[in-house]
């Protein structure tokens, strides 16, 4: 193959150069006498990302899948309620570990294509007058449907109700692009993976965990090991880890925290945002609908596209990836075969989407889709010079 093959998935995202560098290093001794002076600063740097001053950051080798079983294994017992709600793959999966745990779980099943039904959970918490949940558990960004659910409305409720459940969220496609601020919104525990915002392969579960949700472990009742917090507090104090960390990873990590607080956690959002809605009027361009229902729930790091009836999104995947080098996401489960998600996160500039754009148009036309050539690219430039003008006017 002739080029590069555009990677225009939810995650895994596009590696930077200076990570791919910093991981281009002999394998070393995790026990040695000076690996603390790089650990130490790395926790301590996370932390400035995850927005919390007084929380801690475990970083376990593993996948989001892993950091939600921490969450729950560490803070909660069996038959501990649990409000929870589902309206895409990952979090009814993790709804569905909940049940495995032996919780007692509320679940409020949503539609597909929208977010968490804060309704929904106002009823529930209100009637909840023995404070019986003892966590709630939100899924911020919905990779599978390309919808974002406002975390500061949830902590909003619970304040407003004065209910001491635990807030626990799937931050796995926000921690790293949207705006995330564990300390501001009361996060209790938020779990990340180091392939999506992070840029870096799979193969982290970056876990963000309170004072609240520490003192917890003291309660719990329900067998943990490999992502004990007690196991990690121990061993991190000092600046190691209880097994065999993933050190290379962790010196990309390393190259990756850099870059994201060199460029500043508010502009990694803006920037976000920016690319988000140029693919959206990519979308509304070519004549197609967007899988979230409602403009409240865009998602700014993953759009999932629907190609409308007699025509299967499977086509357009396969026809992208093996005819025009481009790799789009698939519909999961129920959307399977009826979207296509175009991944906008991580290291990605306006050219580098309007290579993933211009790779759906050349697939829509293949299979058939019926839409004006260059109409979806072409919205996408016009909103990204536009962009581009005003901020020069602004410098001027």
């Amino acid at each position: 193959m002739t080029g590069f093959k555009c990677l225009a998935v939810p995650g895994p995202t596009n590696m930077p150069f200076e990570v791919r560098q910093a991981m281009d290093v002999p394998l070393e001794d995790h026990r040695a006498p000076d690996f603390p002076e790089f650990t130490m600063p790395l926790l301590a740097d996370l932390k400035k990302v995850f927005r919390t001053e007084t929380g801690q950051v475990f970083i376990f080798p593993g996948s989001g899948t892993g950091g939600w079983e921490s969450a729950i294994a560490n803070t909660l017992s069996a038959g501990d309620k649990v409000l929870t709600s589902a309206f895409g793959q990952f979090s009814f999966l993790w709804v569905d570990m909940c049940h495995r745990f032996g919780l007692d779980v509320t679940n409020i099943d949503v539609e597909w294509g929208r977010g968490v039904p804060l309704d929904e959970y106002r009823a529930a918490l209100e009637a909840d007058k023995s404070h019986a949940i003892k966590a709630v558990l939100v899924c911020h960004n919905e990779t599978a449907t390309g919808v974002t659910s406002s975390i500061k409305a949830v902590r909003a409720l619970l304040d407003e109700i004065g209910h001491p459940a635990l807030l626990f969220v799937d931050g796995v496609s926000s921690v790293g692009s949207l705006d995330f601020r564990m300390e501001e919104w009361g996060v209790d525990v938020v779990v990340s993976g180091s392939q999506k915002g992070f840029m870096l392969p799979t193969g982290l579960a970056i876990v963000g965990v309170s004072q609240k949700a520490l003192d917890a472990r003291n309660t719990s009742d329900l067998p943990v090991c490999f992502f004990s917090f007690d196991d990690m507090i121990k061993s991190n104090s000092t600046g190691y880890f209880p097994y065999t960390p993933a050190a290379t990873l962790l010196r990309g990590l390393r190259a990756s925290v850099d870059m994201l607080l060199a460029e500043g956690m508010d502009n990694v959002a803006q920037r976000h945002h920016h690319l988000a809605e140029g693919v959206r009027r990519a979308v509304s361009a070519w004549g197609l609908t967007n899988c979230c229902q409602d403009a409240q729930w865009h998602s700014d790091t993953v759009t999932a596209i629907k190609v409308g009836e007699g025509f299967d999104a499977n086509d357009v995947i396969q026809s992208a990836y093996h005819k025009f080098n481009t790799s789009l996401g698939a519909g999961l489960s129920v959307l399977n075969g009826k979207v296509f998600r175009i991944g906008h996160l991580g290291w990605l500039n306006e050219i580098m989407v309007l290579q993933a754009l211009g790779g759906v148009e050349l697939a829509m036309r293949d299979v058939g889709i019926p839409f004006t050539a260059g109409s979806g690219v072409g919205a996408a430039v016009d909103f990204y010079a536009g962009g581009y003008q005003a901020a020069k006017v602004a410098a001027e």
